[in-house]
């Protein structure tokens, strides 16, 4: 795919770095491109050119604003099949999936269009009859977005809609593993001519310097954290001293539970979308699945069924549905829980193993595994697997699995399935996490708040709470209206 570069202050460029980095293909583990590894200078260089455009840019129209979004958005549906193909080549998801993102990332784009025209204030009513009370929203400032590699494209679009439909300008630290895909979309937002400045992506491999220029100038006001919950505590502890507003959607732990009386077919496809989507390396991945022992035989065949023909291989073949993981560091994760809940008694259903392709590959492939009989004890049910892995957990009453489930530092996302309408209610409310999936396995959509809480994050991305995030509330007493 040949040589990118950095786009800083609205031009592409090598930047000040001295040397490159390599983008590797996870099912090949091949470079298939190559950029120059950003620096600290190339950051602060990124803030300046949105520093001095940022006034500008929050006095347009929310209808121009508007404009720049709608039409990237248009050209990302265009050129669908190029931007997941790159996707595909640098993170490894299937290319059904990878157009099936590329299409969702255009969607908060296209919302964000939206909300744009929709910030809108308030008149409070006084208790003297000399003043009036009026509320506007206007733009943080300067905002700053860190984002992870599995979904390369929509968690850039989730964080980068807003603020620009707020009117803040933004600049794009993307992971060093997936850094094409930013790059792609700064490139379509400079041919609808979005003005220089208001959009940096800057790519290197030296995170921590590059988020310190970001965390440690005054002029940034606000973060938005896509990542793990370790690095999300460190940034949360350097932004203290200069008070930015922060974003933080963080780890997760997700519980999908599934009740006696459930629709069992529904269940189990519902598993696989959440288990499988993206190999199952996605903050809302189901990683404990409980099932309801009356029923968990049941369920088990029909999930074995259903995974055991999942083909395994390069994400750009045709019928291939699971493809690697992102890197070496994550298969040896995947092996290390997968072996860790055999040793303690877990029975191996289906897969457990580095998977051979067929096709030549000597990339970082991974069967789709079911692990049976998991209990407390295994590390699967502790950690984040971010893998092809189903770990069955068998449970006997509501109110025990509701403890189970609970029992995380996390609380992203949980999913339920059951017919009973008076349960869909108690589990909403007493399941601690920020988004629920009641008998849905994909609730994901640019309209809805994303986020979690406990050790899962702060603040919500997506829907009308979204834009919230990137605006400040302005309160103004006005006096002197009484003659």
């Amino acid at each position: 795919m040949g040589r990118y570069q950095q786009y800083i202050g609205g031009e592409f460029t090598d930047g000040a770095g001295s040397t490159d980095f390599e983008v590797i293909n996870p099912a090949t583990e091949k470079a298939t491109a190559a950029l120059t590894d950003a620096t600290p200078a190339d950051m602060a260089q990124a803030i300046e050119a949105a520093v001095r455009v940022q006034d500008e840019w929050a006095d347009r129209v929310a209808t121009d604003r508007a404009r720049y979004l709608s039409e990237a958005a248009r050209l990302m549906h265009e050129r669908a099949d190029h931007l997941a193909r790159v996707m595909t080549i640098e993170e490894g998801k299937p290319i059904a999936e990878a157009i099936g993102e590329v299409k969702y990332a255009a969607s908060f784009l296209e919302w964000f269009a939206e909300e744009a025209r929709r910030v809108y204030g308030d008149v409070i009513p006084s208790n003297s009859k000399d003043k009036r009370i009026m509320v506007i929203k206007r733009p943080v400032g300067v905002t700053a977005a860190i984002t992870p590699w599995n979904f390369p494209a929509a968690m850039i679009t989730r964080k980068l809609g807003p603020a620009l439909a707020a009117g803040c300008t933004m600049i794009i630290k993307p992971s060093e593993l997936t850094p094409l895909s930013a790059l792609e979309m700064a490139k379509i937002f400079d041919e609808v001519g979005l003005p220089k400045g208001v959009l940096s992506v800057v790519c290197g491999t030296d995170a921590p310097a590059l988020a310190k220029v970001i965390m440690d100038d005054n002029r940034v006001r606000k973060v938005s954290f896509t990542g793990s919950t370790e690095v999300g505590k460190i940034l949360m502890r350097q932004a203290a001293d200069t008070m930015k507003r922060l974003s933080l959607e963080l780890g997760g732990h997700a519980p999908f539970l599934v009740f006696e009386d459930a629709d069992l077919d529904s269940a189990v496809t519902n598993a696989i979308a959440s288990k499988m989507r993206g190999m199952g390396e996605t903050c809302v991945s189901a990683n404990r699945i409980y099932v309801q022992r009356s029923v968990v035989e049941e369920f088990t065949k029909k999930l074995v069924a259903r995974m055991a023909p999942m083909r395994v291989g390069n994400g750009l073949e045709e019928g291939v549905t699971v493809g690697p993981l992102i890197e070496p560091a994550a298969i040896d994760k995947v092996e290390r829980h997968v072996k860790d809940a055999v040793s303690k008694g877990a029975d191996l259903l289906l897969g457990g193993q580095r998977a051979a392709t067929g096709q030549g590959e000597t990339g970082y492939f991974y069967e789709p595994t079911v692990l049976a009989n998991v209990n407390p004890s295994m590390i699967i049910t502790q950690e984040e697997t971010f893998g092809p892995v189903a770990a069955i957990i068998p449970f006997d009453t509501e109110e025990e699995v509701i403890r189970y489930a609970n029992d995380t530092p996390y609380g992203l996302a949980a999913y339920y399935f059951t017919r009973d309408v008076g349960r869909v209610f108690r589990l909403a409310e007493k399941l601690q996490y920020g988004i629920l999936g009641a008998n849905d396995g994909m609730p994901s959509t640019a309209q809805a708040p994303f986020g979690g809480v406990k050790q899962s994050g702060l603040g919500r991305e997506g829907s009308k709470y979204g834009i919230e995030e990137y605006l400040d509330v302005k309160y103004i007493s006005l006096g002197g209206i009484q003659g």
